[in-house]
């Protein structure tokens, strides 16, 4: 999900998962925790964290899967509900039933019988808008994805290609959960023809051609709608020097797709010990408080408290779509090829 952070795990090149007192973490680009946090995991469990950051969620998935008869390392962070079964229908995880899990919310528990993910945080995928840029030109900022459509949006909206990237393939999903097997193509030819534009990932679609994110503004980012998170609002205000009184961006809550964040154990992975002590450590209450000023996330252990900048600039949706992850399996493979050659081409 939507980290800005640099990973604060230790790196030191000379070791790797072979050794045992390293554990070494695989994940996306937007991995980050408390430097003290990790240091209480080491010290508490013995074991030096090495993180090892390979792309967007997408590419750092595929990448796992291409590697895992010789992985990288030992815990795998980032694959989420629209690509969990990509990784469990190619054997990436070894089961283990994290301590700790029989306090994960019930909503987020998948794989019961063999326990080859643990749950670890949840977000909603949702178009930000530029709250400047709307009110400039005294327009309605859009509330759902019928909004998208019309005329008055037309070249407004930047999202991630839904081949490679997790937001991108996390809106598709959206719309496919929304109008259905027979509505959805329909819906992005119309998007299409109102002038959607497609980049390769989130860095790209909201720190470079948003107008309403801090690194949009600077590389003059003429796009005031952007597929993100419910949570980027917040960022926006915490990263901020002065902090603004209000966020800069806003949701259209009713463009939203629940997400959840999966992490496991890698098959083959050589410290298989320090792996499941990190996995323990992923869903303590300790990690799961500092995450969301890190990533960007919510929690899923009960009884997490959430930070305030989240209650004022970040709710998570009151009514997001969502989608059983047996369908996602079934259809996501064609869908993303049908909208590859419906948007791209």
């Amino acid at each position: 999900m939507a980290g800005t952070l640099a990973a604060c795990g230790s790196s030191d090149g000379g070791q790797g998962s072979g050794d045992s007192k390293t554990v070494t973490l695989v994940s996306h680009d937007s991995w980050a925790a408390s430097k003290d946090v990790i240091a209480a995991f080491e010290k508490q469990s013995g074991y030096k964290v090495d993180v090892l950051k390979d792309g967007d969620a997408g590419q750092a998935v595929n990448k796992a899967i291409l590697t895992k008869d010789n992985p990288q390392g030992d815990v795998f962070f980032g694959v989420d509900n629209t690509l969990l079964s990509r990784a469990l229908d190619n054997g990436l995880f070894q089961p283990y039933e994290a301590k700790g899990s029989d306090r994960i919310k019930a909503e987020y528990r998948v794989d019961q019988e063999q326990h080859r993910v643990t749950p670890v945080d949840t977000g909603d995928i949702c178009v930000n808008y530029d709250k400047k840029y709307f009110a400039d030109h005294k327009l309605e900022p859009p509330r759902s994805f019928d909004d998208l459509v019309k005329p008055q949006y037309r070249n407004l909206l930047v999202t991630e290609n839904a081949s490679a990237s997790s937001p991108g393939l996390g809106f598709l999903l959206g719309t496919a959960a929304k109008y259905g097997d027979a509505g959805w193509e329909g819906y992005w030819k119309k998007l299409k023809a109102n002038g959607v534009k497609v980049v390769d990932g989130w860095e790209q679609a909201y720190n470079e051609e948003f107008s309403g994110s801090a690194g949009g503004k600077k590389a003059k980012g003429d796009r005031p709608l952007v597929v993100s998170y419910a949570s980027s609002p917040p960022a926006e205000v915490v990263f901020a020097d002065p902090k603004p009184s209000t966020a800069p961006t806003g949701v259209a809550e009713g463009t939203c797709f629940r997400q959840v964040e999966y992490a496991g154990l890698l098959s083959n992975a050589k410290n298989t010990k320090g792996g499941k002590a990190f996995l323990d450590f992923l869903i303590s209450e300790r990690f799961q408080q500092d995450m969301p000023l890190n990533m960007f996330v919510y929690p899923v252990r009960e009884g997490a408290q959430v930070p305030p900048e989240f209650v004022q600039y970040g709710p998570q949706a009151k009514d997001p779509e969502t989608m059983d992850p047996a369908k996602i399996a079934d259809h996501r493979d064609q869908w993303v090829k049908s909208w590859t050659s419906l948007v791209l081409k």
